[in-house]
């Protein structure tokens, strides 16, 4: 009995001293690319293209007469989800900002275009220096990738968003069986979309191959910090509204620019999780493939 008992210390500590170990790498590997600064980066990126990125998502929806009725409703939901505080006074700019610019020439949209294919590029570039991927794709590859992002982005986000409301009505109707089931999968929808978009990005944007059993936990590990960092933000405007006391109206630019920062940094995280792990995977098969031709030699 002693001796069993043993044993499994033995595993725990053994377990542990392993776990240290690759969060130690970890950290360390954070540190070394600069996750902070990258994120910072991106994240004034991203709001120079936010305004571009959505009117050229309102366009590509008035191509598409069978989502318009999904606009309205896609707007909601992500402002609700996605963007903790002061989401209606965001929203409010935004729309009308997007409004503006929808009005403006070929020219000008041109440039709105371009705009945006440059915050993809830029994450493409992150990404993949993450993954310590040093062969660059062809730039014809690349712009036509970028090109399926930028079109099919708001086409995949309306048909998602109209299999949302299908589940949730199924939910509705599951409710009379089983009370509160609707609620949950309520609960649970952020989670799954923030997944589903992290292995996404995770999966296609590096230019090496990523397996989806490493993907799927830096993505569920993504969401888990997504989540906690809206709700800890959250929690933190409502208790200490120092943005709205100092910057007064003007106090939705200083907060959209420090959620976009975290947002990324969250990004960042997970995208350094998949690719510890992945490169965990592949140094444990090397040493199993040395260790096999040693037996055999």
């Amino acid at each position: 009995m002693q001796q069993k008992l043993d044993l499994t210390i033995d595993k725990f500590k053994s377990l542990f001293h392993q776990q240290s170990i690759w969060w130690k790498a970890y950290f360390s590997r954070c540190q070394q690319d600069q996750i902070t600064v990258n994120a910072g980066y991106l994240a004034y990126v991203t709001l120079l293209s936010l305004v571009p990125m959505i009117a050229v998502g309102v366009a590509i929806f008035s191509a598409f007469p069978v989502f318009e009725s999904f606009r309205t409703g896609i707007e909601n939901f992500i402002f609700n989800n996605f963007v903790p505080t002061s989401s209606d006074a965001i929203k409010e700019h935004i729309s009308a900002f997007a409004g503006n610019a929808s009005q403006m020439t070929s020219v000008g949209i041109g440039f709105l275009v371009v705009v945006a294919l440059f915050l993809i590029r830029n994450i493409d570039i992150t990404l993949n220096k993450i993954w310590r991927v040093r062969t660059k794709r062809k730039a014809i590859f690349s712009f036509a990738i970028y090109w399926m992002v930028l079109t099919l982005g708001p086409v995949i986000l309306g048909a998602s968003l109209g299999v949302t409301s299908y589940l949730v009505s199924l939910a509705s109707i599951a409710d009379q069986e089983i009370p509160g089931f609707s609620g949950v999968l309520l609960e649970l929808l952020p989670y799954s979309i923030s997944m589903a978009g992290f292995i996404l990005l995770y999966t296609l944007v590096p230019n090496a191959d990523v397996p989806l059993k490493c993907a799927v936990p830096g993505a569920l590990f993504a969401a888990i910090l997504f989540e906690s960092s809206k709700t800890g933000f959250a929690l933190y405007m409502s208790h200490f509204p120092s943005y709205e006391v100092i910057y007064g109206a003007v106090a939705t630019v200083p907060i959209l620019f420090v959620w976009v920062y975290l947002s990324w940094i969250v990004v960042l995280l997970g995208a350094e999780f998949t690719a510890s792990l992945q490169e965990q995977k592949k140094e444990k098969h090397i040493k199993r493939a040395l260790l096999e031709e040693t037996t055999l030699d």
